[in-house]
């Protein structure tokens, strides 16, 4: 296995991954390189091959890094289309642990605290909740396609994916072909008319034949 690019990240993050999980596997060693680059990345893989990390780790590592040299500010960074909302549930909790995690290692090192607040938008968030996540935006953004639609149609919701620089489509293998796939595709070219810089794109599949 390619051990070399956990170089990359910051030391909190190295600790706590090899501790966890010892050594990259070859997607999350080929998806990072690319990401670390800023390139646009599609993520092919079997279940089990650690997809999620692959995809956001090389983003957690970015936050962190600029939470600690300059502070991160209130704003959306990150957003994460899933086509299913129980999915859209698990991301946030499979987020919510290595998060803690990587806090208790800056901790042990003495470093400052980083929060990075990541918040779910779907068509089943209460309204209150719905309010305060524009008043208060999350750095990472975990929503469905048609909710990111909606928030593209509110003077409230541009305002608070303006910011956005990544997008994260996962299951894309669920929405090639399809209506469905075709309408994201379009609202992810208005989240990019809209963004301040351009939007760097990461998509997530499972593998597919052909």
């Amino acid at each position: 296995m390619n051990t070399t690019i956990l170089q990359h990240f910051h030391p909190a993050i190295i600790r706590w991954f090899v501790r966890e999980y010892q050594t990259p596997t070859e997607v999350q060693s080929r998806a990072w390189s690319a990401i670390l680059e800023k390139e646009h990345t599609l993520i092919a893989a079997p279940t089990g091959s650690g997809k999620t990390l692959a995809g956001f780790l090389a983003i957690l590592n970015a936050l962190v890094t600029e939470g600690l040299e300059r502070g991160l500010p209130q704003e959306t960074r990150v957003v994460y289309v899933s086509p299913l909302k129980a999915l859209s549930n698990d991301i946030e909790k499979n987020l919510q642990r290595p998060l803690q995690a990587i806090q208790d290692e800056l901790e042990s090192l003495r470093l400052p605290r980083v929060e990075i607040r990541v918040q779910v938008r779907t068509g089943d968030t209460p309204a209150g909740e719905r309010t305060a996540m524009l008043k208060s935006p999350p750095h990472i953004l975990v929503t469905t396609p048609e909710s990111l639609y909606v928030l593209l149609t509110s003077d409230g919701g541009r305002k608070m994916l303006r910011t956005a620089r990544i997008a994260i489509v996962d299951e894309i293998h669920a929405l090639v072909g399809s209506k469905r796939g075709s309408h994201l595709a379009l609202t992810l070219e208005r989240l990019q008319a809209l963004t301040e810089k351009p939007l760097m794109r990461i998509g997530i599949s499972a593998t597919q034949k052909p």
